[in-house]
């Protein structure tokens, strides 16, 4: 589109009139706002939004989005402010080149840090009008056509760039024709000398397959035409980059790539593509394996179509990618359908676009959610081009993952509370671990239970971003909330000892704290306390209520001294139970802070005596009376050696209420075997019931719970 009158012309095939006047308008003023400016190749700068605009015109977009190209660079390089563009052109149209003005100024070849700060600015402006990324996208591909002008350190940077973010979202968006063309620029600019052999390469070799390509093709057109079957046929060509990529990751040589030719079979309605289908498996044969239908389940970009790959017998494989029209223009401008002249889609078409947009949406959430910009991104480039798998719900809903996705993803995909509260889940009508990966065709039921919430351990083998977000931000938000109330008892049981409740802080005092501490309140302080950074009695100190008289706050605290904190066994992430010690309801407790962690130890633990001596780091501590957990307790018993010997102990075990879950045998000599047995009890009078089933066994000859580290007998 070299000219304004000729960009209005194609115009003229979707727009009316007035829309046509309006592009017009906008490029006039862009014109003038950029008179006198240059590119680096010396044309004049009008050249560049023409051509942007040019690129959206042949997606079919509306006059806002061609506006908006007309005008993108005006706010950031004339000086011309947005409210004159909101004067000029509205509202939707200032805000459109404001969102792209914003993202020119993204570097991203600066630190992580800044790189992850503007990706989120990239996903805020789509998430308010998805034509932004158009926009950008059609900018970008401009200004990799024409990135010869650039100096050679420049032209990798934004190549980088480009096949880092913008070919990837290209792709997640459904555009196809700019995703290959910005991936082949890049690799080019990135890679000239590596691009430049590859490229012969490719040509030399379809040229010496020139012949057979042309029979295979004319076969295949004779049949399709014998049955009166409306379509047209097309080759496909590698994508240089993509061969690249398949050469360097996937250890393949030219050859055996090139070994398999890809053409498209374009027709008129669905029911024809799978009349073509069963034609051309009538022709040739095809390979196991290799037929997907993404017709009836699209890919999560709103790709539909149908693959086989057939024998041709010819010396090379012949990959076939059958759709409607209307599939092929999807599949080549994705969500840019849904625009100008396009929009009157089919609901299965637009059902498509509908995916791409929850993607956006879904990455805003993920956004709102992630603890910092790093983390984000980091889960953005998790999601940006999967290898899909498709599952089912039970009621027969199709839901598309990443490949590698467990049951864990599936849940959150489903929904953010049936992730939270998954328990386990049935594949296919059986019981399956949380981490196996999903295959596709699978039914997938997710058990949940409102009293349970993510594991840390699923972070090691979630794959998609949003789980991940979902379980990092639901434990740093549940440790927030532990930590306070574990920092409320700590502060009221030392405040007890001070002689004062937390009702009658002095406000003085608090706010002197906050000053100090530069805390936001007393939540903050709690959390800290909590966290063990600091030390409950001297916040209780510095917090006592200052018109109380010196003799009866001393009088109090001496009343108040002999509190404990009670351990209820239901703290949460905050309180661990030492594996040193092991200790039960009943036993003499104690703790300290390590590691972030209140740490409860038998208080006869030999690992207790170094910070005993020190009172500022001794909680004393005493259990709740309703402690409704179960808790750990090794077991080493020496036993007659006997084949049945595990099974009669865990049979004993079981009979008395505790739960096995581990049981390590060392057979001694051929008559005595020591066995350790890891039993899960509610206290201390549960396990003596325990070992009372256990004594009574004729086989069990020394029986004692597992206390290393304890100086005495419990």
């Amino acid at each position: 589109m070299s000219t304004i009158n000729a960009l209005a012309e194609r115009l003229s095939d979707h727009l009316t009139p007035d829309e046509v006047n309006k592009v017009k308008r906008a490029y006039f003023y862009a014109e003038q706002a950029h008179d006198g400016q240059s590119r680096k190749s010396g044309e004049p700068y009008i050249i560049h939004p023409l051509a942007v605009a040019g690129i959206l015109a042949n997606m079919g977009m509306d006059s806002q989005s061609l506006m908006a190209a007309m005008l993108h660079d005006v706010i950031e390089d004339t000086g011309i402010p947005k409210n004159a563009l909101r004067h000029q052109f509205g509202d939707t149209v200032s805000e459109l080149v404001d969102g792209v003005s914003k993202l020119n100024k993204m570097e991203f070849a600066t630190k992580a840090e800044a790189q992850a700060e503007n990706f989120q600015k990239m996903v805020l402006a789509m998430s308010a009008d998805i034509r932004v990324i158009l926009v950008k996208l059609s900018d970008r591909l401009h200004n990799m056509r024409t990135i010869g002008a650039m100096s050679a350190p420049s032209q990798r940077r934004i190549a980088k760039e480009t096949l880092d973010i913008y070919a990837p979202i290209a792709g997640r968006l459904g555009m196809h024709l700019v995703r290959t063309e910005l991936e082949d620029l890049a690799f080019a600019a990135y890679y000239p000398m590596r691009s430049r052999r590859l490229s012969a390469a490719v040509a030399q070799f379809r040229e010496s397959r020139r012949e057979q390509l042309e029979e295979v093709q004319s076969v295949i057109e004779e049949r399709l035409s014998a049955q009166d079957v409306n379509h047209r046929m097309t080759w496909r060509q590698r994508h240089l980059n993509s061969i690249y990529k398949k050469m360097l990751h996937e250890r393949k040589g030219l050859k055996t790539i090139m070994a398999t030719q890809v053409i498209n079979v374009v027709t008129d309605s669905v029911e024809n593509c799978y009349r073509i289908l069963g034609l051309l498996h009538g022709l040739y044969k095809p390979v196991p394996g290799t037929f997907s239908d993404y017709i009836a389940i699209p890919k999560a970009n709103g790709y539909q179509s149908l693959h086989t790959t057939l024998f041709t017998g010819k010396g090379f494989q012949l990959e076939v990618l059958i759709r409607t029209e209307e599939m092929e223009m999807v599949a080549n401008l994705g969500i840019a359908c849904q625009w100008g002249s396009n929009s009157q889609l089919s609901d299965r078409v637009q059902g498509s676009q509908r995916r791409a947009q929850r993607w956006v949406a879904g990455l805003l959430e993920m956004q709102q959610r992630a603890g910092s910009s790093l983390e984000f991104i980091e889960h953005v480039k998790e999601d940006l081009f999967p290898d899909e798998v498709y599952v089912f719900t039970p009621k027969g809903k199709i839901m598309e993952l990443p490949r590698g996705a467990t049951p864990v993803d599936f849940a959150y995909a489903v929904h953010t509370h049936v992730g939270n509260t998954c328990v386990g889940c049935y594949v296919d009508g059986h019981l399956a671990p949380l981490s196996s990966p999903l295959q596709s065709g699978q039914t997938v039921e997710v058990i949940t239970k409102e009293s349970s919430h993510p594991n840390m351990a699923w972070l090691s083998f979630v794959v998609t971003g949003k789980a991940r977000s979902s379980i990092r931000h639901f434990l740093k938000t549940a440790e927030r909330s532990e930590s306070i109330e574990l920092g409320r008892r700590l502060l009221t049981q030392a405040a007890a000892s001070d002689g004062y409740t937390l009702e009658q802080i002095s406000e003085g005092a608090l706010n002197e704290l906050l000053q100090e501490t530069e805390l936001s309140g007393l939540d903050d302080v709690l959390e800290e306390i909590g966290l063990g950074k600091r030390v409950p009695q001297v916040v209780a100190h510095r917090l006592q209520p200052r018109a109380e008289d010196a003799l009866g706050v001393a009088q109090r605290g001496r009343e108040g001294a002999s509190q404990s904190l009670v351990i209820n066994g239901s703290e949460g992430m905050l309180v661990k139970f030492a594996r040193c010690c092991y200790p039960l309801p009943g036993d003499p407790i104690l703790g300290h802070f390590a590691g972030g962690s209140l740490m409860v130890h038998h208080s006869l633990c030999k690992n207790t005596l170094e910070w005993r001596k020190n009172p500022e780091k001794t909680l004393t501590l005493t259990w709740g009376e309703h402690i409704q957990r179960e808790f750990l307790a090794p077991l080493r018993i020496q036993a007659v050696a006997h084949r049945e010997l595990l099974p009669m102990l865990a049979a004993e075990a079981s009979l008395a209420d505790a739960v096995v879950t581990r049981m390590d045998m060392d057979r001694q000599d051929d008559s005595v075997s020591m066995v350790e047995m890891h039993l899960l009890v509610k206290n201390r009078v549960h396990l003596a019931r325990v070992l009372k089933r256990l004594r009574h066994l004729k086989q069990v000859q020394r029986l004692q719970r597992v206390l290393a580290s304890v100086t005495a007998a419990a």
